[in-house]
């Protein structure tokens, strides 16, 4: 083998370490990025999350305001109804409860 050629040889395989070099430093640069931009997705739906829990509680709280409002006025309707209801039928049970104590 002549001497240009092993130069040539050694050339290449220099050439080819060095693009070897290259293409790691290029993917761990790579990687490094996808690293970086999943971290910050994490952080940005993390955020999204957190948000729209806020916006939730928020609602359900009103909505259970609501429904408590609600159940208040619909329990004092009956309980004024039952009290009508008890008044009324209190005028018969005094009547009985004489009728009975003076029939005796």
């Amino acid at each position: 083998m002549s001497f240009e050629a092993i130069t040539a040889i050694e050339q290449a395989e220099a050439q080819a370490r060095q693009l070897k070099a290259e293409a790691l430093a290029a993917a761990k640069a790579a990687e490094a990025a996808a690293v970086e931009e999943g971290k910050l997705a994490m952080e940005a739906a993390r955020k999204k999350a957190e948000s729209e829990v806020k916006e939730l509680r928020a609602k359900s709280d009103d909505k259970a305001k609501q429904d408590a409002v609600a159940l208040a006025s619909d329990t004092e309707n009956k309980k004024a109804a039952m009290r009508a209801r008890a008044d009324a039928r209190m005028d018969k049970a005094a009547a009985l409860i004489v009728e009975r104590v003076v029939n005796g």
